[in-house]
C-alpha cells in the first residue's frame, strides 16, 4: 500500500511504520492516523510480520501530538482528530508493536509510545505531557496507561505540574523499557524486534489478549475468546462431529466431546 504521511517498510518478520512529517515534528493529522490504522489492519491480514515497530522520522522528533489542520471547524466528529481509531488499532493489533522514541515524544505522541507494548528510547529523548498547559488533555488513554506504567501518583504529576523527563528518568519510573546510544538505536530496536519476534506468534497474541482484556471490556475480552480461544476450538473433534451432526440432521455422539 502507498501512504503520503507514513511509511512502511518490511525487514523479515519485522515491520516499521514511520511517522513521516519531519518538519512538523512528526504530529498526527487526520490522514496519518487513518494511515496509521489502515496499514496496522493490513498488517494484520498477513502472517509474514510477527513484531511492528512504530517510529518517527528523521532524529529530533517520534511525534509531539496531533494536529487539526484542514480539517472541518465542527465539534460533531468530523472535526475531531481520529485518535483513538489509531490507539485502538494499535492496541487491538495480535502482534506485538515496539515503539522506537527517536526523539521527543511529547503530548499524544507521549501517549503514542505509551499505547505500543514496549518502548525503546535514544539517550537524549524527552517524554512529555503538555495539555493543561496549551488548553488540551487526554482524560482516557492517556491517564489510564499512563497509571498502569508508572502508578496514580506520579501519573498525576506529570499531567498536573508537565515535567520534562529524560529517557533514563522514563526508564527508571517504568514509563518505557529501554534505552540505546543515539547512535546506536536503529540497531538496538531492530534486536529488541528480532528477540520478541522469536517467541511464539501464537502465545505472543495470547498474552497480548490477555492484557488487552484489562481495559477492553466486552471488546477486550471478546478479543481473548473469539481470536484465540475459537481458534482453537474449531479444530476439535467436538467441533467437528457437532457440526457434522447438524448439517446430517442426526444427534450428535457425545463421545467426541471434550476431544
Amino acid at each position: 500500500m502507498s501512504y503520503s504521511e507514513i511509511l512502511y517498510h518490511e525487514d523479515g518478520p519485522v515491520g516499521t511504520i514511520t511517522l513521516n512529517r519531519p518538519d512538523n515534528g512528526n504530529m498526527f493529522t487526520e490522514t496519518m492516523c487513518h494511515e496509521i490504522r489502515d496499514c496496522i489492519e493490513a498488517i494484520r491480514r498477513e502472517t509474514r510480520t510477527r513484531v511492528v515497530v512504530l517510529t518517527g522520522a528523521g532524529d529530533k522528533f517520534f511525534c509531539i501530538g496531533g494536529q487539526k489542520d484542514g480539517m472541518e471547524k465542527t465539534k460533531l466528529y468530523a472535526g475531531t482528530l481520529p485518535t483513538l481509531e489509531m490507539y485502538e488499532a494499535i492496541d487491538k493489533l495480535q502482534k506485538p508493536v515496539i515503539a522506537s522514541v527517536n526523539g521527543f515524544a511529547v503530548g499524544g505522541g507521549n501517549v503514542l509510545q505509551m499505547v505500543c507494548d514496549v518502548t525503546i528510547a535514544k539517550e537524549s529523548a524527552i517524554f512529555r505531557q503538555v495539555g493543561p498547559m496549551m488548553g488540551s488533555f487526554d482524560a482516557g488513554y492517556g491517564t489510564w496507561y499512563l497509571e498502569d506504567l508508572v502508578g496514580k501518583k506520579l501519573a498525576k504529576e506529570i499531567w498536573y505540574a508537565n515535567p520534562k523527563m529524560t529517557a533514563q528518568y522514563a526508564k527508571d519510573i517504568g514509563l518505557i523499557n529501554r534505552i540505546a546510544q543515539d547512535d546506536q538505536l536503529a540497531e538496538k530496536k531492530r534486536e529488541f524486534a528480532l528477540e520478541i519476534a522469536d517467541r511464539g506468534a501464537f502465545a505472543l497474541a495470547s498474552i497480548k489478549g490477555a492484557f488487552k482484556a484489562r481495559h477492553g471490556g466486552v471488546g477486550g475480552l471478546s478479543r481473548v475468546t473469539h481470536d484465540l480461544l475459537l481458534s482453537q476450538y474449531l479444530g476439535t473433534e467436538e467441533h467437528k462431529e457437532l457440526n457434522q451432526a447438524f448439517n446430517e440432521r442426526r444427534q450428535p455422539d457425545p463421545s467426541k466431546f471434550g476431544q
